[in-house]
């Protein structure tokens, strides 16, 4: 038991499709003084024991001792400073995971963090904490959405608390509103039978499925509207085209779009961005119609998109490499599978606009996608 095992763990999970989206996720390991935790940027899927940063526990103990500012950048800032402070002699060079003192809180010696398509058509929806509660029988902690970091941590801690005082034992498993999941156990075996467990209930209930097939790369005139809103994002700018069954039926209308308009979980910010446009076909020609579409769409969310979606054509990732274009449009697929998900638990939910907010301006996410697009 211990670091060999936790890099088998973390590839199995992060080799799985749908459960981990670039790099996002985290797992870790712990004992009585140290905590082995994914490194912030690290690819589970391919990480290697170099990936972990070994953490002091006594030193992380002391993050919860101190008083932080009201000011949500303060507050993150010197939490950041604590975890690094806590970092072991030798790992100076990592960042660990913002997650971290969520792991050292658990009780068990392995957790494993993931986003599973599944498991956010649950977590992502407005029926999910009713449901949740029905599916595990009150075993499972629902954290309500709130901003990740230390405010996440510090609602894990008392949510483990109440549990345990009112079931007399840890909580194994924890569901994280527009987040994801976590599972803790004392064996990898263990882990991977929280994952055979959720993932089964949820297989169960799941009414209506994405259907990705049909994929077509050129489509229309694609190839003429890819060059357009390469030209408007500006610099070296790259938008790749994606139509199939499941982006088709998406882009009938606006109101077909709506289910994936807006975020639904962090990670989706960070490679997708939080607003995807959607144009109608009738802003394409003549000009300037998409011009002063994209115009406007700049001075209301101040950012350069990363989804655009034609009506009647399909979808364009746009990122500053074909690697970063094609990346967002593989998170947009997953919002819509989430959103699809979504539909048997009372219909998606999106994050709030303060919670968009926040990750948009998180320097901890700025850090995630820098290292993302750095990867060759």
């Amino acid at each position: 038991m211990g670091l060999a095992e936790l890099v088998e763990i973390s590839r199995f999970y992060g080799s799985r499709a749908g459960y981990v989206m670039a790099g996002g996720g985290n797992t870790s390991f712990k004992d009585r003084e140290t905590l082995y935790v994914k490194g912030s940027g690290t690819s589970l899927g391919t990480i290697e024991a170099g990936g972990f940063v070994r953490m002091d526990r006594k030193k992380l103990a002391l993050v919860w001792e101190k008083k932080y500012s009201d000011n949500a950048d303060e507050r993150e800032q010197a939490v950041l400073a604590g975890l690094m402070a806590a970092r072991s002699p030798g790992e100076e060079s990592k960042r660990p995971s913002v997650e971290t003192l969520l792991h050292d809180l658990l009780p068990f010696s392995y957790v494993v963090h993931t986003h599973p398509s599944l498991v956010n058509g649950l977590c992502c929806s407005k029926d999910g904490e009713a449901r949740a509660a029905e599916f595990f029988d009150g075993e499972a902690v629902w954290i309500p959405s709130c901003n990740p970091g230390y405010v996440l941590s510090s609602l894990v801690k008392a949510a483990l608390g109440a549990y345990r005082s009112r079931t007399g034992k840890d909580a194994s498993i924890i569901l994280l509103q527009n987040h994801g999941v976590f599972a803790a156990a004392d064996s990898t075996d263990g882990i991977k039978a929280i994952y055979g467990r959720v993932m089964g209930v949820l297989e169960k209930h799941i009414k209506e499925r994405p259907d990705f097939s049909g994929r077509a790369s050129e489509y229309g005139n694609s190839g003429e509207t890819a060059e357009r809103l390469a030209r408007l994002a500006g610099g070296n700018s790259v938008a790749v085209f994606e139509r199939n069954n499941e982006f088709a039926r998406l882009v009938e209308d606006a109101s077909s779009f709506y289910p994936v308009s807006s975020a639904l979980t962090p990670d989706h910010i960070v490679y997708s961005g939080s607003a995807p446009l959607f144009i109608n076909a009738a802003d394409l020609s003549p000009a300037p119609g998409l011009e002063a579409l994209w115009k406007d769409h700049l001075e209301k969310t101040g950012r350069v998109p990363k989804i655009a979606a034609v009506q009647g054509l399909g979808v364009f990732g746009i990122g500053d490499s074909e690697k970063a274009a094609r990346l967002s449009l593989s998170l947009f697929a997953d919002t819509a599978t989430v959103s699809r998900y979504a539909l048997s638990f009372g219909g998606v939910l999106f994050m709030s606009q303060d919670k968009i907010d926040f990750i948009n301006n998180w320097e901890v996410e700025q850090y995630r996608a820098k290292i993302e697009a750095s990867k060759k």
